[in-house]
């Protein structure tokens, strides 16, 4: 998983006053991780969004933080936005330990088209939007991706079990759980025999209202 690095700075701001923060163009952020004491930082919130529009969120990230050597191995845990404007609130980052495995639940993308979907009354039917995966940090992937060539006809599916993902990573998944599949949609039968009893009501009508006229 290739690193993309981030620099933030300890924050003394707290609480209510939290929003003068924001007006100076910085996102209050919060690291903490396994074993270690939660630090409270803050960020330039341009650089911020811009880094989470190019990488996404499940990307391993480094961190340096103002004052120290090395930077930090971590993921975004959570993002906090306003409802109304979808602004930055409040980021939260987890450290990992790069010798240690984790467990992620990485987003399924879908690439190419189906060729069953040429066939008529075929759809897709997506069952799974994510997976969670284990794996070292360092082999991580950002996404899974699933290629829709290989549904060529009606009821194939694609489970847990078709994936193949680097060595070391792992799904933490039933293998037969489905994630597509291509279904077949019946014809509505009870609205094609509706339709035809109408159309063999109207055909009766001007014979009725001829009969009637030869009563007269």
């Amino acid at each position: 998983m290739a690193n993309t690095g981030l620099t933030v700075s300890k924050r003394e701001i707290t609480g209510k006053k939290i929003r003068f923060l924001r007006r100076q163009g910085q996102t209050p952020v919060h690291l903490f991780g396994h074993g270690m004491e939660s630090l409270a930082l803050q960020c330039d919130t341009d650089a911020l969004q811009d880094m989470i529009n190019r990488k996404g969120t499940t990307r391993l990230l480094n961190i340096n933080i103002g004052g120290e050597k090395g930077a930090r191995s971590v993921f975004i845990r959570e993002i906090q936005r306003d409802a109304l404007t979808g602004l930055l609130l409040h980021v939260d980052l987890y450290q990992i330990n790069k010798s240690e495995k984790i467990k992620v639940a990485l987003p399924i993308i879908f690439k190419g088209t189906a060729p069953a979907l040429k066939q008529k009354n075929n759809i897709l039917e997506q069952i799974a939007n994510e997976l969670t995966v284990e794996s070292l940090p360092d082999d991580l992937p950002p996404q899974i991706d699933i290629d829709l060539g290989v549904l060529t006809s009606s009821n194939q599916v694609i489970t847990v079990r078709d994936l193949q993902l680097n060595p070391g990573v792992t799904i933490d998944a039933n293998p037969d759980q489905i994630i597509v599949k291509i279904s077949l949609i019946a014809e509505d039968k009870e609205s094609t025999s509706s339709t035809a009893s109408q159309a063999d009501a109207g055909k009766g009508e001007p014979a009725a209202a001829e009969n009637k006229g030869e009563k007269k």
